[in-house]
């Protein structure tokens, strides 16, 4: 009786392991409808209306454009604290030429290549250095931050052009302009990420660094360019941000580092290899976005609302973890 009590026993011991497992990895999108639930319940006159959800789609446009590109440089194992920084010197530069009389589209270009210049600072000091992503990014943050507040004398650049501020403020039809450079951005990354042979050479490099060089793959060419297309993508959400705020503060994007981290490790949880991809990305960018506007709804202190954000990311590492662990 002893013998067919514990195969009974551990079939139920694997049945409910199998079911944790399933519940982690889809943790996020249980999240992501819960939160619409409860705040739809909460507050239904205003948080269930087109032009609530137009709002949160606008509010977190500008963190999706550098969670997308944060995706690509966690592909391949690494961070790049730089993001926000990079996006705050990048908004103040351009916001300079800008008031200097410069054409809108070179000081846009001008940006775009400033931002490139950084990624590829940091790139060179993560791949060829051999720093750790962690400790290069976070000197870099330090500058960039520093150079921000040096280049603007910690003041707010006013003063900029009707045609630049479109691009943060204007609408094609009824979506807003940042939001539709967000959903571009987010499909190129996701187009190079799975139909390219870069994008299979960031996830080679990701999943196993000294098994894709052995098969011929320059990695660090590879995590070199994931850097490059990082600081891209926070020069280009630096100057949508900066056209959005009509002016170039040199700290106004600081804050999205954090929650683009968060948003890619939420996603994390939905992938059956326990990698970054940016449909998870974009469900974690959900849950971001989805948080904070309800608690604004509901007028949650600031405070608050950062520390909610601190518990999004430990429970978002806690997911993915957990997730991988039932695989």
């Amino acid at each position: 009786m002893m013998s067919t009590a514990l195969p009974a026993s551990n079939g139920t011991a694997a049945g409910r392991s199998a079911l944790v497992g399933r519940l982690a990895s889809y943790g996020t999108l249980i999240g992501l409808v819960g939160l619409i639930v409860l705040f739809a319940a909460l507050k239904p006159q205003v948080f269930l209306t087109p032009v609530n959800f137009t709002n949160i789609l606008e509010q977190i446009s500008i963190l999706a454009m550098i969670a997308a590109v944060q995706t690509v440089v966690m592909v391949v194992g690494d961070f790049d604290l730089s993001v926000g920084s990079l996006a705050s010197l990048v908004g103040v530069i351009t916001a300079q030429l800008l008031v200097g009389g410069m054409n809108p589209v070179l000081a846009v270009a001008f940006g775009l290549l400033a931002g490139v210049v950084a990624g590829a600072i940091n790139g060179f000091l993560v791949a060829y250095l051999g720093l750790s992503a962690f400790i290069a990014t976070l000197a870099t943050m330090t500058s960039f931050a520093g150079a921000a507040l040096y280049l603007s004398d910690g003041a707010t650049v006013f003063g900029l052009p009707e045609s630049f501020v479109w691009l943060g403020q204007g609408r094609i039809g009824p979506v807003p302009v940042p939001v539709i450079i967000a959903v571009l951005l987010a499909l190129i990354v996701w187009f190079l990420l799975s139909k390219t042979v870069i994008g299979r050479a960031w996830y080679a490099v990701g999943g196993n660094a000294e098994a894709a060089r052995l098969s011929g793959v320059k990695t660090r060419a590879v995590r070199f360019s994931a850097f490059l297309v990082s600081g891209f993508g926070a020069a280009l959400a630096g100057i949508v941000l900066t056209a959005r705020l009509a002016s170039g503060h040199p700290s106004a994007a600081d804050a999205f580092m954090l929650s683009s981290i968060a948003a890619v490790f939420l996603g994390i949880t939905l992938s059956r290899a326990g990698q970054p991809t940016i449909g998870g990305t974009a469900v974690g960018l959900g849950i971001v976005g989805v948080l904070s506007n309800g608690l604004n709804i509901m007028q949650v202190n600031s405070y608050v609302q950062q520390i909610l954000t601190g518990l999004i990311i430990v429970l978002a590492v806690s997911l993915s973890r957990l997730s991988r662990k039932r695989r």
